[in-house]
């Protein structure tokens, strides 16, 4: 396979969809929100970008993706996405991966990372030596409810800025002491409301989801281009996105 030159990264969002080349300096972006549909989405994308070159494309998608393809409708934005084939759409290749594993990919460093997205929801991810594993921590049960109500969006409105800052100092310490990461990475777009960080966290820059878009289509170690496995196999290399979502944690375990 030649070397890929050009990645176009797509950052979809609640609120916007960001959009970088890998040879532009600056990204780009447009409204999303309810009405956002997976075709509506590849128009304007395609329209906003028309004066760039790229190859193949990455995708950061605001839900549960496997095999390459989201499997479940986000809640704000709007249907269609199950089931869509953005190959087609794009013309040419497209790696579909969930937005918080892409964001974790970006702000790795080296070792056994968690990442936790602080936005709308909990978005979280587990990178171990270069292997990216989606999670679901958010849903995890918590208090009364679940992670994700206390300190997703919805926890923030509900109890304010003082009992959430607490509810996420303490809901890392738990999911550090069940998974124990070398380092824990906070990020989303409510990270900038702590006034401290949590012990052994470092906070993430959201813009290095860019970075993890890139990486996706980056070479191996060994030389192989990081695709996912096929279907049944057991091999993985490094900077691969499984599409094997883990149902069952350690830190579900704990929880319970």
């Amino acid at each position: 396979m030649k070397p890929i030159k050009n990645v176009l990264v797509i950052d979809i969002g609640g609120t916007h969809v960001k959009v970088l080349a890998s040879d532009q300096d600056a990204p780009r972006k447009f409204d999303s929100g309810p009405a956002l549909t997976p075709k509506r989405m590849v128009s304007e994308v395609r329209k906003l970008v028309t004066d760039w070159k790229y190859e193949v494309v990455s995708i950061g998608y605001p839900g549960p993706v496997l095999r390459n393809r989201p499997v479940s409708e986000p809640w704000n934005l709007g249907k269609g996405w199950v089931g869509f084939n953005f190959e087609a759409a794009f013309k040419c290749p497209v790696k579909v991966v969930n937005d918080a594993a892409m964001q974790a990919l970006g702000n790795y460093k080296r070792g056994k990372m968690l990442f936790l997205g602080l936005g709308t929801g909990l978005g979280s991810a587990l990178i171990v030596d270069g292997i990216v594993e989606p999670m679901e921590l958010g849903h995890l049960p918590y208090k009364k409810a679940t992670f994700e109500d206390y300190i997703g969006i919805r926890g923030l409105e509900k109890y304010g800025k003082k009992k959430w800052r607490r509810y996420v100092a303490d809901a890392v310490e738990r999911l550090i002491a069940a998974i124990e990461p070398d380092e824990v990475v906070l990020g989303g777009g409510n990270v900038k409301k702590l006034k401290v960080l949590p012990k052994g966290c470092r906070a993430g820059n959201n813009a290095k989801a860019f970075t993890g878009g890139f990486r996706l289509w980056q070479k191996t170690a060994s030389g192989r281009n990081s695709d996912p496995p096929k279907r049944h196999s057991s091999k993985r290399t490094r900077n691969q996105l499984s599409p094997r979502r883990q149902r069952t944690t350690r830190a579900e375990k704990s929880a319970k």
